[in-house]
């Protein structure tokens, strides 16, 4: 897979100086849907050159309000607060709105509550069309995306996970063409999306689902041999989820979705001898986990 597009990599500028108190960040407690919006609009603001007093003035919201939201203390903001921010920030309005709505429902809010919220911005928020670049290459991965997002998490929540990656995309799609590479920043974008979602336990993402959904599995006919292959499997996906990020990755791409060492290189965004060599890593952990060499005997007396 080659992606239609060769993004430039400029040097990297600063951020602008502002007078005045920094930026606090994002409080802890905020979740990872509010946080899918916030961040990109927060990253915009602090590239923009703008202070909050001169924000302030453009939107007529104190400043204080504006580092509530930019912070993501105090109540949940209405998007037509979040829509006045995002025109002078000059942010695309339908991503943020779909991923703002989707916040507001995990914040339990009703759903009264988020139709009223938008009535005010409905005529600026409608449905538009993300850069053909974007569209270019949503087309290229998005069932890729899937695949891999199948493995952690349910038919629903891997539809609105590769779904919101896009969304988050699109809100910064200038800093994906920015860095250097398109494909590796996208691909962080889906892995953090993914994992906000997983289950985890001891810090690392419950693979055990999994193992009820793999073609050895469908390939057994008798419950013996599928209870068998199942305890296998687990065994095998409790291990995997020891592995590190990025060979954790390579093995989900290659053994789980079937993806060619090549697709998957273009998939992370890294080289091809990377990819080999982090399965062959992983090959050999989870050989030395599941099948450990016998224990040599002391030397006989």
């Amino acid at each position: 897979m080659t992606t239609p597009f060769e993004p430039p990599v400029p040097p990297a500028s600063p951020a602008p100086v502002r007078p005045g108190r920094k930026l606090g960040p994002i409080a802890e407690n905020v979740g990872s849907a509010h946080r899918a919006w916030l961040e990109p609009m927060r990253e915009t603001y602090l590239r923009s050159g703008l202070t909050l007093s001169e924000l302030s003035l453009r939107v007529l919201l104190a400043k204080s309000k504006i580092s509530e939201l930019l912070r993501g203390t105090g109540l949940y903001p209405r998007w037509e607060i979040v829509l006045s921010l995002s025109a002078e920030l000059q942010m695309p309005g339908w991503p943020l709105y779909r991923l703002w709505r989707q916040a507001a429902f995990e914040a339990h809010k009703s759903r009264e509550w988020v139709e009223r919220s938008g009535q005010k911005g409905a005529l600026t928020t409608s449905h538009t069309a993300p850069p053909l670049d974007h569209r270019a290459f949503r087309e290229l991965v998005e069932n890729d995306y899937g695949l891999y997002a199948q493995v952690f998490l349910d038919d629903d929540q891997r539809d609105t996970a590769v779904s919101d990656t896009f969304d988050i995309l699109w809100l910064c799609w200038n800093d994906a063409l920015a860095s250097p590479d398109t494909r590796s920043f996208a691909w962080n974008v889906l892995r953090a999306t993914v994992m906000t979602r997983t289950l985890h336990l001891d810090g690392r993402p419950e693979l055990g689902g999994a193992a009820f959904d793999t073609v050895a599995l469908q390939s057994l006919t008798t419950e013996a041999d599928r209870l068998d292959q199942i305890a296998e499997s687990l065994q095998l996906f409790k291990a995997m989820s020891r592995l590190p990020d990025h060979q954790l990755d390579v093995m989900v791409l290659r053994r789980l979705c079937g993806i060619a060492p090549e697709h998957a290189s273009d998939l992370l965004g890294v080289p091809l001898a990377t990819v080999r060599s982090d399965e062959r890593h992983a090959v050999h952990f989870l050989q030395s986990v599941i099948c450990p060499p016998p224990e040599t005997e002391g030397n006989a007396e």
